[in-house]
């Protein structure tokens, strides 16, 4: 092999491997810098501790993905309904080259794969409400080795690597608990209605809720039951647990309320104390039999911290300061302060979760500008 076929072969492999380099992603490692962050008043750190990041500036518009797991019930209906809504507003649309939503069910195994499919496609963020908060750990180290960024929502991931968005959901679970122990001097038999089986927000929902009620000094018998934040399923397994225990003395559900009611309803249970969530048909019994014995306290975050949580996204894509953590306000209303037409809308869907909104994130939506959204994946 003459010695000038050796040069051009060896040009040709630093070539290549130049542009191998150049090619590489850039890793979606972010600075750690002081607070506060760019938007202070919509980003709350979720302590005092909480770092704040500042990740390499990306000129848009960007490509954003949100993979959510569970879709079988009104608040992640509604989700999806209020991610496309946010994403089509006009100044969000401008920021979008492309808006991609993926639901993958109750398979954690499928929801990895399709966030790292949104990986593979070059996605430059990616929301998530996990199925599991701790057995995202490939998928986020892959995601940083690509230069994507991943915002975690509602049910959050366990790591330091990502961006996470929430309400502190544990200490939902200890104001209902609270609720219950001020409303039932003497304490009883509570019926507990769970959320979906190993999501954080179950866990934290319902040990917030048991260390209130063990720290009361009262006796407590908790019947606990699956309701999976879904009317219909809900409803059934309070039916069932009336019929195989009979009264409670006071009742909290993670979500589905509406159906809870109606099962008492239907099993003409006497009303009773009730911690619950913000569903529009809960808030209508609430306002209407608290004469009755149903005096709530209706406590939670609308499905619109997803349109935080793509915020969160596009903000962190354009080199803004966040929080590592950020803390979301609950929306609460209890007995005697419900009001039609304030905190609950008596001409509008049972279906529809009320406080969708966070001002201080200059984001609030109409429950028509959301219901004219679908749920597909698309």
């Amino acid at each position: 092999m003459k010695a000038t076929t050796l040069i051009k072969l060896a040009a040709g492999a630093v070539a290549g491997g130049l542009m191998a380099f150049a090619a590489a992603p850039v890793l979606a490692d972010p600075e750690i810098v002081a607070g506060p962050s760019d938007d202070a008043a919509c980003y709350v750190p979720w302590t005092e501790d909480t770092q704040y990041f500042k990740f390499p500036a990306k000129t848009g518009p960007f490509r954003v993905a949100l993979a959510n797991g569970y879709i079988a019930n009104t608040w992640r209906i509604q989700m999806i309904q209020t991610a496309k809504a946010y994403a089509a507003q006009p100044d969000v649309a401008a920021k979008l080259k492309e808006f991609k939503v993926v639901s993958t069910g109750e398979d954690v195994a499928a929801q990895i794969a399709a966030i790292n499919n949104f990986i593979d496609s070059g996605y430059d963020a990616i929301v998530v409400n996990a199925q599991n908060p701790s057995a995202f750990g490939p998928v986020i180290d892959r995601a940083k080795e690509a230069g994507v960024i991943l915002v975690a929502f509602d049910n959050i991931l366990d790591t330091t690597d990502a961006i996470n968005v929430n309400v502190d959901q544990k200490g939902l679970g200890e104001l209902w608990g609270n609720w219950l122990v001020k409303h039932i001097p003497d304490g009883g038999k509570i019926l507990e209605v769970r959320g979906v089986a190993g999501t954080s927000v179950d866990t934290d929902r319902h040990n917030g809720i048991h260390e209130v009620l063990n720290a009361s000094g009262k006796k407590w018998d908790v019947v606990e039951v699956v309701g999976k934040w879904d009317d219909g399923t809900a409803q059934k397994a309070t039916a069932d647990a009336i019929a195989v225990n009979g009264q409670f003395a006071g009742i909290t559900a993670q979500g589905g309320d509406t159906g809870v009611v109606q099962a008492m309803l239907d099993a003409k249970h006497p009303m009773v104390p009730f911690g619950g969530e913000t569903e529009n048909g809960f808030r209508k019994f609430c306002g209407t039999l608290n004469k009755d014995g149903l005096v709530c306290s209706s406590a939670g975050t609308g499905p619109a911290q997803v349109a935080v949580a793509i915020k969160t996204a596009i903000d962190a894509l354009e080199g803004k300061v966040i929080p590592q953590s950020v803390r979301l306000p609950l929306a609460i209303v209890e007995d005697p302060d419900f009001k039609d037409g304030e905190n609950y809308y008596a001409d509008q869907s049972d279906n529809f979760f009320v406080g969708n909104s966070f001002p201080t994130c200059g984001i609030n939506f109409t429950a028509q500008e959301i219901m004219g959204q679908n749920q597909d994946n698309k």
